[in-house]
């Protein structure tokens, strides 16, 4: 009894010391905090003498390493007929053995490691992840080394993922939203390489062959840069990213980007599902990385839906009239070419007239009436909050350098984002959505019942296509 009596005393008085210090120094408004400093930890760089560009940081958080190798050899490398190259180049990098290793003792060898490893294929780059811990680092990296290097391309392993890519086809006949962007981007970028999508005709057509010659044709150091950051000195880690891959001479091809000519149809496509509601797509071509307005972009887009809740898409037609679950918008800055600008929305099949007319004018409203001084400095402060807390991953943010320079933006872009968001203007936004934001012009998807959906679209006096879904798979 004595002694739960003394602890209840070092309890008090534990608790009691925080609270006579705040009461000391006054109210808690009264307090006077430092003020938070913010500066970007650029990686450093260096080569290894093959030529590779190696983003270093080093990280003793964790005993971990994180290696991330970036290849140019995304989906704009794959013929247009057999879209989809990519993405099962990425997948048997990893499935179908490499090295002296076969597709199961490859397997066998990654899992003694505890380690991590994916591989995706992007619209420009192909991206080896691997995390792992540091006393393993040496053979992680001769294991990634050799998918990069020397992959088998496993005959049994290739069958088995092109059919699973096949039947995750013909599952996207029941999603819409994906039926949608495809539609879209088909239209946005009509004539080029980014308008195509994977389907069962253009993946049946790929062989393992095709995966051979892709990797024989873009893989290669002068195409390869790497981010490693993690718990190894820098000497250390040159090191050992010099035994993995210093030694890989290849001649490897740049893919090629072809410039965009805009072939763009606006008008309404009808797709038929019958269900009860309908996705709706709305979108046009938009901006570059390097347009002076992407900041001002970027405030008008989180005012006019970008800001969840807060936006006026989501306030108008989901908070005040109850028409839409979810309603957004964004901008998709291009890399290296222009982007797009999408508003979206899901619907029951009879409101799809009114929530299309609604999202116009709230596109229209935007560029002709002023925003308010409080939605301004709301949107800026998110934008430059959530930057901030952007960068609480060394490995993210090395990754985020790496592709800064990989695709030309310019130099001090991170340093002066805040700056730039911040000296954003109620008449900046207002012009930039006058200039950018046509919803006339746009190009309208439309998923649901076709016979509802005909009806709707009667009046719009704009050209209408229709497509079926098994067309589109």
């Amino acid at each position: 009894m004595k002694h739960c009596r003394f602890l209840i005393w070092i309890l008090l008085l534990v608790t009691a010391w925080p609270l006579a210090a705040l009461g000391a120094a006054g109210r808690p408004d009264d307090l006077e905090l430092p003020e938070l400093k913010f500066a970007i930890e650029y990686p450093e760089t260096f080569q290894l003498s093959n030529g590779i560009q190696v983003y270093y940081r080093q990280d003793a958080e964790l005993p971990l390493v994180d290696v991330t190798m970036v290849v140019e050899s995304g989906k704009i490398t794959a013929p247009p007929q057999k879209a989809g190259l990519a993405e099962l180049v990425a997948d048997n990098l990893k499935k179908g053995g490499a090295g002296t290793w076969d597709a199961a003792a490859f397997d066998t060898a990654l899992d003694a490691l505890a380690a991590s490893l994916k591989v995706t294929a992007g619209t420009y780059t192909t991206r080896s992840s691997l995390s792992l811990l540091k006393e393993d680092v040496r053979p992680g990296l001769a294991l990634l080394a050799a998918m990069l290097r020397q992959p088998h391309f496993d005959a049994e392993r290739f069958e088995i993922s092109r059919n699973q890519m096949l039947e995750g086809i013909r599952r996207k006949a029941d999603h819409g939203a994906a039926l949608a962007r495809q539609i879209l981007m088909s239209r946005l970028y009509a004539g080029h390489p980014l308008a195509e999508s994977p389907t069962l005709h253009s993946v049946a057509a790929i062989s393992r062959e095709d995966l051979q010659a892709n990797h024989q044709r873009y893989f290669g150091p002068s195409n390869t840069r790497i981010v490693f950051t993690g718990d190894v000195g820098k000497d250390t880690a040159k090191a050992l990213l010099e035994e993995a891959f210093g030694d890989w001479h290849h001649d490897s091809v740049t893919p090629d980007v072809p410039p965009l000519q805009p072939q763009v149809q606006a008008g309404v496509v009808l797709v038929d599902r019958p269900v009860p509601q309908t996705t709706i797509l709305l979108g046009e071509l938009a901006i570059e990385k390097n347009n002076p307005d992407l900041y001002a972009v970027q405030v008008m887009n989180y005012i006019l839906g970008g800001g969840g809740f807060s936006s006026r898409l989501m306030r108008e037609i989901r908070s005040n009239r109850g028409l839409a679950y979810s309603v957004y918008s964004y901008f998709s800055v291009g890399r290296r070419l222009p982007g797009v600008f999408i508003s979206a929305a899901e619907t029951k099949n009879a409101s799809v007239g009114e929530v299309v007319g609604l999202m116009h004018k709230e596109m229209e409203r935007i560029g002709r009436e002023a925003i308010s001084v409080a939605e301004l400095e709301q949107a800026k402060q998110s934008l430059i909050n959530s930057f901030v807390f952007a960068f609480d991953n060394r490995h993210a943010l090395a990754t985020r350098i790496l592709d800064q320079e990989l695709f030309g933006y310019p130099e001090d872009y991170l340093d002066r984002y805040r700056q730039r968001i911040a000296a954003v203007t109620i008449d900046d936004v207002q012009r930039v959505a006058r200039r950018y934001l046509h919803p006339e012009q746009q190009v309208t998807v439309l998923i649901g019942d076709i016979e509802v959906l005909r009806d709707t679209v009667k009046s719009w006096n704009v050209p209408v296509t229709e497509r079926r879904v098994e067309d589109l798979l």
